[in-house]
């Protein structure tokens, strides 16, 4: 009998097996189920290969596919064996990175030909052949310059640039067939574990981000346990196509991004700027009835302001070139804090004036890669909406709660009844003193309890400033979209040296809380046209009724319906073009309009209307004071 060493469970069981055990055949211990669905493994909390033996007391733990660990594992195996195929397809190939990424993996090549869709057929062909022959994953630990020698020989020149900007001595690879590749693991046991895949698209991405450097070929799949759940992904994807913010932004007239004018920059059309007009002026009319008040700042700062904040030594990389005014320099702005900074500044403020809450839907300007830039969810230029409140420490646990009232009623309004929560708690690297840190994590956690509202603690990613909560809607498709965040800030209030005369008539530094409800305007616009297939709630739609007459000698009385709804507030135009009754409605359908009303003969006798809803539901003979009372309420309701 070997030597016995204990294996402690998740569960906090053990077992006493023999020294060397691999963590497979643990699993095989638990359960013959267990060791089926066996992916990788832990071995006091690293994650590692099931083949690696367990060599003392220990504890371990068997990662499956229904872990958020099991499935990337599982994903960035396939980009493996996607390498591979693309590999014994194309041997010149030379290979940069294959990650898993959230809902898939992809893996980026250096081809002399440029892939088309047809190709993604022979690759996936070739992949079913190396699962179909179950090859083994294997791993190697060897010296940097042995890999290097490695790689070298296998004319990767991608590989060695990565292995000369690791740390350790040491580096790791992983075979599977004659495929060799740089990487830390760990992976499945073998390319025979992987059930259900599917590669999807083709994308360009420059080498490490670089714009400089050279562009590779991208290609992204996805992977899953069994087809039924690929399945269910692909009918997603196809629906987030026919989704895309991008596709329906051009359709319904929302919104276009000009290379004239300039990448990542929005150019709203009058739909677009009309819906957004009615974002904007619930939000404004929200805050005021909750105690914020409205500022207003420039778009441009001298850049002292920011050196001061500490954004020109960390963030400088993300902003515009500074630009000359008066012998003065200037940066457009960023974000809009140091501006509400000087706002506070501007006079002494006393305990009594706080909290003191300050909304703004600030336009700011932020550098980003044109390889990353996408619609409305990705720009240069975009509106924050807002608000910094300074308060007392003692007031932060019920100015939290009062954010996420407001938080909650509006994206609820807008239609999102699913959220993530995360507390994120204090980094390695801090400033402020314990205490705070302690107080204002606290108050985050118990606010959110008093809200009933579930949430995950996030340790060590706070800010460097504050703990955090952020709050992910779901949208439609179940997508989860970053979108709320509420910031507890203990730096910047000490960077511009903020005060408030306290009730001891000495000097107090108050707390400053970042808040944003929708993140900024644009991203959050991208949200909810996907979220609503571009087919608004009655109250957001840019054009609520159109007026169809079936014949040019119904249009006065199509005319006088529209004037008779525009007095009301109603956004309703008339369609007087000389088409058919039926084109007129399917234009009508393609715009998503919410209502038609369809008049002809019958309806300019009996004085009533025909109304048809964006379901194709008709109704007829009904009164135009009784349809207008039923749009009123649904206006007024947000339905």
């Amino acid at each position: 009998m070997g030597e016995k060493i204990k294996a402690t469970l998740p569960d906090g069981s053990g077992m006493e097996v023999e020294r060397g055990i691999t963590l497979f055949e643990i699993a095989e211990k638990i359960g013959h189920r267990l060791a089926k669905d066996a992916l990788a493994g832990k071995i006091n909390g690293e994650l590692v290969d099931l083949s690696v033996p367990i060599l003392e007391d220990s504890t371990v733990e068997i990662v499956t596919f229904s872990s958020l660990e099991g499935t990337d594992i599982y994903r960035h195996s396939a980009s493996h064996v996607m390498a591979q195929a693309v590999s014994e397809l194309y041997p010149e190939a030379k290979f940069g990175i294959g990650p898993a990424i959230e809902d898939g993996f992809y893996y980026d090549f250096d081809l002399k030909k440029s892939l088309t869709p047809d190709d993604l057929t022979k690759i996936e062909k070739q992949m079913k052949k190396i699962i179909q022959s179950n090859l083994p994953f294997t791993s190697e630990e060897m010296s940097k310059e042995k890999a290097i020698e490695l790689f070298n020989s296998l004319n990767q020149p991608y590989k060695i640039e990565l292995i000369e900007v690791i740390e350790d001595d040491t580096v790791k690879i992983y075979r599977n067939g004659d495929f060799t590749d740089l990487c830390r693991g760990p992976h499945i046991p073998s390319t025979g574990k992987l059930k259900a895949f599917k590669l999807l698209s083709i994308a360009g991405a420059y080498w490490r981000g670089d714009e400089k450097r050279p562009m590779l070929q991208r290609i992204y799949g996805t992977a899953f346990d069994d087809s039924k759940k690929l399945d269910a992904f692909i009918y997603r994807q196809k629906e987030a196509a026919r989704r895309d913010h991008r596709k329906l932004g051009k359709e319904l007239d929302l919104f276009s991004i000009s290379d004239d004018f300039g990448t990542g920059l929005v150019l709203w059309h009058p739909n677009g700027a009309l819906v957004r007009k009615i974002i904007e002026d619930f939000w404004r009319d929200e805050h005021l009835k909750r105690g914020y008040e409205m500022v207003m700042t420039p778009h441009i700062a001298k850049v002292d302001l920011w050196k001061t904040s500490g954004h020109w030594d960390f963030y400088r990389e993300n902003m515009y070139s500074s630009m000359k005014v008066d012998e003065q320099e200037y940066v457009v702005k960023p974000m809009n804090c140091p501006a509400h900074i000087l706002i506070y500044k501007s006079r002494t403020r006393s305990y009594k004036e706080l909290p003191l809450r300050w909304a703004e839907l600030g336009t700011v300007y932020r550098y980003e890669r044109s390889g990353v830039l996408h619609g409305l969810l990705r720009v240069r230029g975009f509106t924050q909406d807002d608000a910094h409140i300074f308060c007392r420490p003692s007031q932060i646990e019920d100015e939290i709660l009062k954010i996420l009232d407001i938080v909650l009623y509006m994206l609820r309004t807008f239609g999102f009844k699913e959220y993530e929560i995360y507390v994120s708690t204090r980094p390695e690297k801090y400033v402020g003193t314990l205490e705070h840190w302690e107080q204002a994590t606290v108050a985050l956690k118990k606010a959110l309890d008093n809200a009933g509202l579930n949430y995950r603690i996030d340790p060590g990613e706070g800010v460097f400033y504050g703990p955090k909560i952020d709050i992910k809607i779901k949208d439609a498709l179940g997508r989860a979209w970053q979108c709320s965040t509420i910031q507890v800030d203990f730096n910047i209030p000490e960077r511009f040296d903020v005060t408030y005369m306290g009730e001891d008539n000495r000097e107090h530094r108050p707390i400053m809380i970042h808040r944003a409800i929708l993140g900024s305007i644009e991203r959050f616009m991208g949200c909810l046209i996907e979220h609503y297939a571009g087919a608004f709630p009655l109250w957001l739609a840019p054009v609520q009724v159109t007026v169809l007459p079936i014949a040019d000698r119904h249009n006065d009385y199509a005319n006088e319906i529209v004037s008779e709804l525009s007095k009301e507030g109603i956004r309703v135009k008339a369609d007087l073009r000389s088409e058919s009754i039926n084109k007129k409605i399917r234009d009508g359908q393609m715009k998503k309009i919410p209502y038609m009303i369809i008049v002809g003969d019958k309806e300019i006798e009996t004085r009533c209307i025909a109304v048809r809803d964006k379901s194709g539901k008709d109704r007829r003979g009904i009164s135009l004071q009784e349809f207008l009372k039923e749009l009123t309420k649904e206006i007024k309701e947000k339905l």
